[in-house]
């Protein structure tokens, strides 16, 4: 069973608004930035075993890419969780805290995105 999952959603504002929820929304749920390519629209982020006072069991990390194709603004990410070290965990995994931080993104982001 595969824990990795690969979503991507459109938005219809910009890029650099997707680019800037996508940092707050980081912020809002306690994630550390590993990477930001301003340039290329990219931020990598893990977030901890706990986020608010809820504890979850198991790091994630998220690669996220805004996308423009053809006028649409596309956020793709990939989640997936983590080890202490921060390799990728492919057994181990506990049950649905990759998809419950996603959720969490998800909604941390149209929440900035609703200003804008």
């Amino acid at each position: 069973m595969p824990y990795t999952i690969d979503e991507e959603k459109t938005f219809p504002q910009s890029p650099d608004a997707v680019f800037n929820a996508v940092k707050a929304a980081s912020a809002g749920l306690e994630g550390k930035i590993l990477l930001e390519d301003i340039e290329g629209k990219q931020v990598n982020i893990q977030f901890p075993k706990t986020i608010h006072g809820k504890v979850l069991g198991d790091r994630t990390v998220f690669n996220t890419h805004v996308l423009l194709a053809d006028g649409t603004v596309n956020l793709v990410v990939e989640a997936f969780p983590v080890d202490a070290v921060g390799r990728k965990l492919m057994f181990g995994a506990r049950k649905g805290v990759t998809r419950k931080v996603l959720d969490w993104f998800w909604a941390h982001i149209e929440h900035n995105l609703e200003d804008k």
